[in-house]
């Protein structure tokens, strides 16, 4: 039972997420062999000040039978040189880790609650990519470089997103800064419909009750006239 929900959830997810008018421009998203338990995603850094800028980072997202009681796992494929990325490409990020393990020492709102979501997450990687987590990092060497030695660190990246670069599809246009408004824009105009109709529903349903509570029947009446 589980299981079916959570599939559920996230074909929804997916198709939230993939809808070309107001999902995220900048994650790109394959169900692999239609398992929709297995994602591979690649995420775009759009920011022009990110050191990753321009990347077309490619990763995998494995999500549990009792998803969303229990958090994906994440990990760049292949893995990148980042201050919250261990050599193996898994990812050290506070969404992905359970509320209430004490061992994580980090606030129960900045971990994995059935609250969050896949998009949620999606947005926290890149944020996390843009601004890396130098005071929990998962490469220490990375964190070192990133803090200490800036040009190293940035020469180092750009190897890196040019490595990404020759994954984005044929014909695939990567988005930018304008797209990104455009995409919240379109969001927040659906948001806002959604909104009217839910609001007019619910006033129509009102109205109904309140005419529902302006009929009077006279019983007594009515059978007095049917006896005549």
């Amino acid at each position: 039972m589980a299981t079916h929900a959570a599939a559920k959830r996230l074909w929804k997810e997916y198709k939230d997420i993939s809808n070309p008018r107001t999902g995220l421009k900048q994650v790109h998203v394959e169900i692999e062999d239609d398992n929709i338990f297995l994602w591979n995603v690649a995420l775009m850094v759009i920011d022009k000040d990110a050191d990753y800028n321009g990347a077309y980072l490619k990763g995998q997202l494995k999500f549990p039978s009792n998803y969303p009681f229990s958090p994906p796992g994440f990990k760049f494929t292949p893995p990148i040189y980042h201050p919250n990325v261990y050599n193996d490409g898994r990812l050290c990020i506070s969404i992905l880790h359970e509320s209430g393990n004490d061992q994580n020492d980090e606030p129960d709102n900045e971990t994995w609650s059935p609250a969050q979501s896949v998009e949620s997450v999606l947005l926290s990687i890149i944020s996390l990519l843009e601004d890396p987590n130098i005071s929990s990092p998962a490469n220490v060497d990375a964190a070192i470089a990133f803090k200490k030695h800036r040009e190293e660190y940035r020469k180092r990246i750009s190897v890196e997103v040019a490595r990404s670069q020759a994954n984005i599809p044929k014909g695939f246009v990567m988005p930018n800064a304008e797209d990104l408004k455009q995409n919240l824009k379109d969001e927040e105009e659906r948001q806002d419909d959604e909104d009217w109709w839910e609001d007019n529903y619910y006033e129509a349903e009102d109205d109904y009750d309140d005419d529902e509570d302006d009929i009077e029947y006279d019983e007594e009446d009515q059978g007095l006239e049917s006896d005549e």
